[in-house]
């Protein structure tokens, strides 16, 4: 990482590791929510992070290296949190409001990531990376903004 290109290479590969892990999360969250919609939410979120790792290949085949992740303490961290909280909340409304807000870190994470990485393709001129990377982002705001809308609306009260 001796210049912004490092830098980028090794943000794709950390992001891609993130969208690898929460593939593999979404669907027990899924199975865990009692909220319809939050189930529904998190099972077409798992549609959207398919593509998103596709899109993230396509990036790799850009910069001329292989799909491959490096480990990110940072999502694992946030994974870990989400995974204790399906584990010790009540069920029902509290686990629902409990694994939006876990999710939703998830999102603020990847949100943080994918912007400053459009920025770095943007200035290497790397156009159609930034265009990959801003499908991703305008994804990750989507289920950010539903995921709000299902807590502000419902869960949230009803967990109280």
């Amino acid at each position: 990482m001796k210049d912004l290109e490092g830098l980028f290479k090794h943000f794709v590969k950390d992001i891609y590791y993130a969208e690898k892990q929460v593939l593999k999360t979404l669907p027990k969250m899924a199975r865990k929510a009692t909220s319809e919609d939050l189930k529904e939410a998190f099972e077409h979120h798992r549609e959207e992070t398919e593509e998103q790792i596709e899109n993230l290949e396509k990036v790799f085949e850009i910069l001329g290296l292989k799909p491959r992740g490096v480990t990110c303490d940072a999502i694992n961290g946030i994974l870990d949190e989400g995974k204790e909280i399906m584990e010790e909340a009540e069920k029902g409304d509290t686990l629902d409001a409990g694994m939006i807000a876990a999710a939703q870190a998830v999102e603020h994470y990847e949100i943080t990531r994918y912007g400053t990485m459009i920025s770095w393709a943007q200035t290497l001129g790397m156009t159609e990376a930034a265009e990959l990377l801003q499908k991703n982002l305008d994804q990750e705001y989507a289920a950010d903004e539903k995921l709000s809308k299902l807590g502000e609306d419902s869960l949230n009260r009803e967990a109280a």
